[in-house]
């Protein structure tokens, strides 16, 4: 025997129910009438922000009636109608997760109430090995014109009735529930995850949610990444965005332009020079300004943090562990591109120390131009100037308290464009010398730093001779 994967449809694979569009096509086809249940828009707003109800399912478990006198052959070409437009609606991680089972070797199966002539074409269209539900009855009286008969052929698959339908499914393929997985929002469907031996809440409603927190279940949301928590539909750095506010920073100037250059949507990558722990702050500013999320790749330490390290997973940022040579970093910030998310991270690995943070030449690691190559996205191009002033390399903390006279924050966010092909090393350098030319004219002035500026730039407690860092590799600490 083998595993499977059971995904529901509404509010788990789709962000929200697939009512909408089905009626809007039973209308095109004619099964139903042309004007609107009366409370419809109603009931799939509440259904959107609640999840499944009694009195919902109630109204659903009484649709084989409805359904009587149809024409099955409309009803399917209904199906057909919508599943291109209602795969457009599987959300990215969705397809991912799904995508994983299959080159694991699982089969995954669509385990829904909507029937199964609806969602089938649906299947079909995302590649699923299986479909669970519920089925209505047909009239073969007249054999050229097939008409449902007003019945539930088999289970009604939901609640209970859709675990027997899964257990029913399982013995004809012989799959082992107790190493199967099962992904679903509805505190309706615990019968099923509680029957598997991986279940996952997706998106849960407030019920499931407690459900899975007393159980331990995973808690998921397939729109942000594995390991995002999402408090009333908003991901933290979404609330963050509402605080980032110049006015709430009174330590420091901002001064940001080129946020249009920022993809309203899509994968991109935005790389940025290195000066200072604030860095991650400003472009914070710029992403609020823009409306978007990013995901961070930062270095093992910010992770190990306690709270900091939290803070940072909450947030969606990718783990580095430079010592370890390991794909993964690059592996799951590819994941984030492939599910139209923004990537950022620093190409200079870490903040030069020393006479290196002056040098007017930047120089960078090669992963974003492997990365931006792999997922064929575009780099964003960013040039920050003045973090160093609110944060530098010194300080364990940013100094806050310079509300006087606060430091201007220069931030230029340049024109989107893709790497270039051919030699890494030379696309690497290229990528710098475009985040280099965003940077104001004092930073290409090749100069002497005096004593104090050397010693703002290494890390607290340095013993180290400043001379020798401009011949550290980048990102080497």
């Amino acid at each position: 025997m083998t595993a499977a994967a059971f995904f529901d449809l509404d509010r788990t694979l789709l962000i929200g129910a697939s009512g909408p569009v089905i009626s809007e096509a039973m209308r095109a086809e004619g099964v139903i009438g042309p004007n609107s249940v009366p409370g419809e828009k109603l009931l799939f707003g509440l259904f959107d922000a609640i999840g499944e109800t009694l009195p919902t399912m109630l109204i659903t478990r009484q649709g084989a009636r409805a359904a009587k006198g149809w024409s099955v052959e409309a009803v399917r070409k209904v199906g057909e109608a919508v599943a291109e437009p209602l795969a457009e609606r599987v959300l990215p991680y969705a397809r991912q997760a799904i995508d994983q089972h299959q080159a694991e070797g699982r089969p995954v199966v669509l385990a829904t109430t909507t029937p199964y002539d609806l969602v089938k074409p649906l299947a079909d269209e995302l590649g699923l090995d299986g479909v669970v539900a519920t089925r209505y009855g047909i009239d073969a009286t007249n054999r050229d014109d097939l008409t449902y008969d007003g019945s539930v052929d088999g289970e009604f698959v939901w609640g209970r009735g859709k675990l027997k339908a899964v257990r029913a499914w399982g013995r004809a393929h012989q799959i082992d529930l107790s190493e199967s997985w099962a992904y679903s929002d509805s505190v309706f469907d615990s019968p099923l995850l509680g029957a598997v031996g991986n279940p996952v809440a997706v998106n849960p409603d407030p019920r499931l949610l407690i459900v899975a927190t007393a159980q331990r279940w995973p808690i998921v949301h397939f729109d942000v990444p594995p390991g995002v928590p999402k408090l009333l539909g908003i991901e933290p750095q979404r609330v963050l965005h509402v605080l980032a506010r110049p006015e709430l920073f009174p330590f420091a100037r901002f001064d940001i332009e080129g946020v249009e250059n920022i993809p309203k949507d899509g994968g991109a990558i935005m790389v940025g020079n290195h000066r200072s722990y604030f860095d991650v702050s400003a472009l914070g500013m710029v992403l609020a300004q823009a409306g978007r999320p990013a995901r961070f790749l930062g270095k093992k330490e910010v992770f190990d943090a306690p709270l900091v390290g939290q803070v940072a997973r909450a947030l969606g940022g990718i783990r580095v562990d430079r010592g370890t040579g390991s794909d993964r970093p690059l592996d799951d910030a590819a994941d984030a591109l492939a599910a139209g998310e923004l990537v950022a991270l620093m190409p200079q690995g870490t903040i030069p120390r020393g006479r290196a943070f002056f040098d007017p030449e930047l120089k960078g690691r090669w992963g974003a131009v492997r990365l931006a190559r792999t997922a064929g996205v575009p780099l964003v191009p960013v040039g920050l100037w003045g973090t160093e002033k609110v944060w530098p390399r010194s300080a364990r903390v940013p100094n806050v308290l310079n509300v006087t006279d606060p430091p201007p924050i220069r931030i230029r966010v340049g024109a989107p464009f893709h790497a270039a092909d051919g030699d890494i090393d030379q696309a690497t350098a290229e990528m710098m010398e475009r985040i280099n030319a965003l940077l104001p004219p004092e930073a290409h002035v090749r100069r002497e730093p005096t004593p104090e500026e050397l010693a703002a730039a290494l890390p607290p407690g340095h013993g180290g001779d400043a001379a020798n860092e401009s011949e550290r590799r980048p990102g080497s600490d």
